[in-house]
């Protein structure tokens, strides 16, 4: 029996790719309906490209391949999207601003070719926050322009993988490619209702997931990464075991898992997302987990001393890097900085190519990211967790500031408080120590908004993350599709 559109934007990416394994489904045909669904959604700016061409040529071939009887690949006939700062062999890689708009890379990041080597077909670039130096993914770029919440088009994404997140949820893809420097796969994931992945960095070398260096427009080499997002946390796991070769991993039981539950990460909560957390700890403790009430003493103070010079210092060396890697001449940071469109990621590199970070930056990198590594070790083996749990961000999706990019937001009615910090806050820590974290979805705000729960773990525990978030998913549920 044929799938109807309905139900072809409803697959996951298991489904989609057993549909088109088994023959239910052509993979032309589910391409034909995504590209279709993403004509109709065009005001949600969840892409920068849209590569019908491509994507309908890649899926003939996989149906080519079906119907001769040769073995499929694990992900063949699976659209995704890849966010804009990936590079991509097929379509020019921007970072979402004006002076890259036209770089042309010989080659894919590798992550994203271990997807294509599986069957994965590119539908399009997904639009970004511009350089990736923001929460919101309210890019002003001329090209880009503002991603859309798809469960409030008033509302931000998140960012600054927004534009996946959005793509995602609003079933144009089932799943895709973001990044994350210090929350940009997590926080989109939460704000739009789906599952988005920062795997273990660690010290780079072996402790890192994905080795993508200089594929990607980097932020900063100590801390970014590629982070695979989609609708399940099965979605999440399959594109990670593809990306690293590996087995996906089976579901772990929460029957007597010790969680932590850090306070300082559960303070100043907005009131309806704090009762949606409320809501999600009460169900998991009812189906099994234990939960362990201690924080992370001393580790904002600490994390102050880690953070803004890794960014300000490796900024600098890591763009010429990746420039000359990519064969992009005749352009450098300066001429970058020169034509940012956003005012909030202008002041930004301002602040940092008018500074010098060099003495902060060796302290970081020497004293201070050890010992947060230290702390996070020590909170997960002096109290027998099996992983950490709080709200991705504090409050849900704001509405968008068209002017600024990101300004100010008021949690509860309270004074403004600076919007990027705002949402970064839970998830930079873990960033800059190099932990993995996911973001699952944890509910729906009285007011109809995504709300997301994040899991933390120890270096290298992501497949354990996975499993328990395939479990915490099974009690929780998966959201309902937006209203578009």
């Amino acid at each position: 029996m044929a799938i109807g559109t309905a139900g072809q934007l409803a697959l996951t990416s298991s489904q989609a790719i057993t549909a088109i394994r088994d023959g239910k489904l052509s993979a032309e045909t589910y391409v034909t309906t995504l590209i279709a669904r993403a004509e109709a959604l065009q005001d949600l700016n969840a892409l920068i490209v849209l590569d019908k061409a491509g994507a309908l040529a890649a899926a003939r071939h996989v149906d080519t391949l079906r119907q001769s009887g040769a073995a499929l690949p694990a992900l063949a006939g699976l659209p995704i999207v890849v966010k804009d700062n990936i590079n991509t062999r097929d379509l020019p890689t921007s970072g979402g601003t004006p002076a890259l708009r036209h770089v042309q890379p010989t080659a894919n990041a590798p992550s994203l070719q271990k997807l294509i080597d599986a069957g994965a077909i590119v539908l399009g670039k997904a639009n970004m926050h511009e350089l990736a130096f923001g929460m919101t993914n309210t890019n002003l770029s001329s090209f880009a322009g503002a991603v859309k919440n798809p469960y409030d088009m008033t509302r931000i994404p998140g960012g600054s993988s927004g534009g996946t997140a959005a793509a995602i949820a609003a079933r144009i893809v089932p799943a895709g490619l973001g990044t994350d420097t210090g929350g940009s796969s997590r926080v989109p994931a939460a704000l739009c209702g789906i599952v988005g992945l920062r795997p273990s960095v660690g010290n780079g070398g072996s402790q890192r997931r994905y080795t993508d260096t200089n594929a990607v427009v980097p932020i900063c080499h100590t801390r970014d990464t590629i982070g695979p997002m989609g609708r399940t946390v099965a979605d999440v796991a399959l594109l990670d075991a593809v990306i690293g070769g590996r087995a996906m991993p089976a579901a772990i039981g929460l029957k007597g898992l010790r969680i932590g539950i850090p306070a300082s990460f559960w303070a100043g909560l907005d009131t309806q997302l704090s009762a949606v957390m409320d809501a999600a700890r009460t169900k998991l403790a009812a189906a099994g987990v234990v939960f362990v009430d201690v924080d992370l003493v001393g580790l904002a103070a600490l994390h102050d001393k880690v953070s803004s010079p890794i960014v300000a210092h490796e900024l600098t060396v890591d763009i010429p890097a990746y420039l000359a890697a990519t064969g992009v001449t005749g352009i450098s940071v300066a001429d970058i900085a020169a034509q940012i469109a956003s005012p909030d990621v202008k002041s930004i590199f301002d602040a940092i190519l008018g500074g010098s970070f060099g003495a902060a930056y060796a302290d970081a990198m020497n004293i201070f990211r050890p010992r947060l590594q230290a702390l996070y070790a020590a909170y997960f083996a002096a109290n027998a967790l099996d992983a950490m749990m709080f709200p991705t961000t504090i409050l849900p999706a704001t509405t968008i500031d068209a002017v600024n990019g990101s300004s100010t937001v008021s949690i509860n009615g309270g004074a403004p408080v600076n919007t990027f910090e705002a949402y970064i806050r839970n998830t930079n820590p873990d960033s800059s120590a190099g932990i993995p974290g996911l973001s699952i979805p944890a509910g729906m705000t009285a007011s109809g908004l995504p709300v997301g729960l994040e899991l933390d773990g120890p270096l290298g525990s992501d497949d354990k993350l996975l499993g328990i978030g395939m479990s915490i998913e099974a009690v929780l549920g998966t959201l309902r599709a937006p209203v578009l």
